[in-house]
């Protein structure tokens, strides 16, 4: 049997929100975040939160307001600070470079389904799907990233199963909402991939 290619890549283009602030060390690298403001055709933007080897930035100045392009893929890990445990997904830069005037926004993405589709209705009526995958990275870890399908991708994609390869384009978006805690309401954000086309 075949064995079924991941991918994971990702480009982005915006202005940076707010300058670099220093995130972890790993295995002696010390990283950093910033969040990109990257704008819809729609008018409307996303934060997408981007994680750096601080190396990529003796090359370059970030700087708020300034304009970047990032290469490299959307990675996942679960946050157990709190109570219970939260997926957070970032951008992991592997390149960073001065960015042009418009916005860009991709991601190829190939993996495997790792929980049953949901296919469900907008208040509107428009069908949408929500689906998680599976994407191994080089070294035996997997990224598990939250995706969402419209209308007749959404049809096709719900009739998938479990460990069922999936591959398409599509680009990562942000999204506001509303935790009940036991401090009272939060405002969170959550990441997920908007499917495109299927590849």
């Amino acid at each position: 049997m075949e064995e079924y290619t991941h991918e994971n890549e990702v480009l982005l283009t915006g202005t940076v929100l707010e300058p670099p602030e220093y995130s972890h060390s790993n295995h002696a690298e010390r990283f950093v975040r910033f969040p990109l403001q990257v704008l819809r055709l729609s008018g409307q933007t996303d934060e997408l939160a981007v994680l750096a080897p601080e190396r990529l930035l003796r090359r370059m100045t970030v700087e708020a307001g300034g304009r970047i392009s990032v290469e490299g893929q959307l990675r996942s890990y679960n946050n157990k600070s709190g109570q219970g445990s939260r997926l957070v997904i970032t951008t992991f830069a592997r390149a960073l470079c001065r960015g042009g005037e418009e916005d860009c926004n991709e991601i190829r993405l190939s993996g495997v389904l790792c929980k049953p589709p949901v296919l469900r209705c907008t208040p509107l009526g428009r069908e949408i799907c929500d689906l998680m995958l599976a994407v191994n990275r080089s070294y035996g870890r997997a990224d598990y990233i939250p995706c969402i399908a419209w209308g007749g991708l959404a049809e096709e994609t719900s009739l998938l199963g479990v460990g069922d390869p999936l591959s398409f384009e599509g680009r990562v978006q942000s999204r506001l909402y509303h935790k009940m805690t036991p401090r009272g309401q939060e405002d969170r954000t959550a990441y997920e991939v908007s499917v495109m086309c299927l590849r």
